[in-house]
């Protein structure tokens, strides 16, 4: 299944995601956390603010963390 499909799951339960997000890019603060609020291109665009990885790799690596997950 294709991340962003279901990214909705990410949404509805943001609060319980941050804190596996925040194992994976723990360069995010609770701001940005907080601001991002579930929403997948703002994730995206704050890892690569952050990491300085480029846009497409960031997809790739937050549909990989998607597809990890326990749902």
């Amino acid at each position: 299944m294709e991340a962003g499909v279901d990214w909705n799951r990410v949404e509805g339960n943001w609060k319980q995601v941050t804190g596996k997000i925040k194992e994976k890019w723990g360069k995010l603060t609770d701001d940005d956390l907080a601001n991002i609020n579930g929403k997948r291109e703002q994730l995206e665009g704050k890892i690569q603010e952050r990491y300085g990885i480029a846009r497409d790799q960031v997809r790739k690596d937050v549909d990989t963390w998607y597809s990890a997950q326990k749902w």
